[in-house]
């Protein structure tokens, strides 16, 4: 027979400010966050020294999960490169698709987090740094004259996408972000 335990102050704090602040943006107030987790203030101040160090754990463990969906997508695309980066276009898609969909939360906490010193700007950054370089690893392996350019590009239609599914989800902008990444990606043949 196994025993569950409820998660702990701790997990509770980031599962509500990570839901929370996904749904309502970094801006929520530490009142809701801690009503929706269930924990006493000091909690807050325990284990994440405040909200700012609550969010950029938060945003740690977001980038953490996000980068591993993107090395799943890829995976499950086969070895081609070409079909791996692509298949991140059809994630997309799926994504922005679903009714809970918000936009991109890096982009939105860089929008909100106003001092340039907050430790969530760096570990935002790191993020599309990795994704980057994920995509300029598929653009040479495919052969690609300009990976890191390319990767670049590629990089801004995934934020074009998902910024764009957040304000006009009705234009599907995964696929018309996928179209234009084929382009980019023809340029391997040339």
């Amino acid at each position: 027979m196994s025993t569950r335990t409820a998660p702990g102050p701790r997990d509770r704090l980031l599962d509500a400010a990570q839901d929370l602040t996904y749904r309502h943006g970094v801006g929520i107030g530490v009142d809701a966050l801690l009503k929706a987790a269930n924990v006493a203030r000091r909690s807050l101040y325990e284990h994440f020294g405040g909200k700012d160090g609550l969010i950029a754990e938060v945003l740690r463990r977001s980038t953490a999960e996000d980068e591993a969906d993107y090395h799943r997508t890829m995976n499950a695309a086969g070895a081609d490169p070409r079909d791996r980066l692509l298949a991140i276009f059809d994630r997309l898609a799926e994504v922005v698709d679903k009714p809970e969909f918000r936009g991109c939360r890096y982009l939105a906490a860089d929008l909100t987090l106003t001092d340039p010193d907050h430790p969530g700007h760096a570990i935002t950054r790191h993020y599309r740094e990795r994704v980057h370089q994920l995509l300029e690893d598929e653009l040479r392996e495919l052969g690609h004259p300009q990976p890191a350019h390319a990767a670049g590009q590629l990089l801004l239609l995934i934020n074009g996408a998902l910024a764009t599914g957040a304000t006009h989800p009705d234009t599907n902008p995964a696929t018309s972000a996928r179209e234009l990444a084929e382009q980019i990606l023809n340029a391997a043949d040339s």
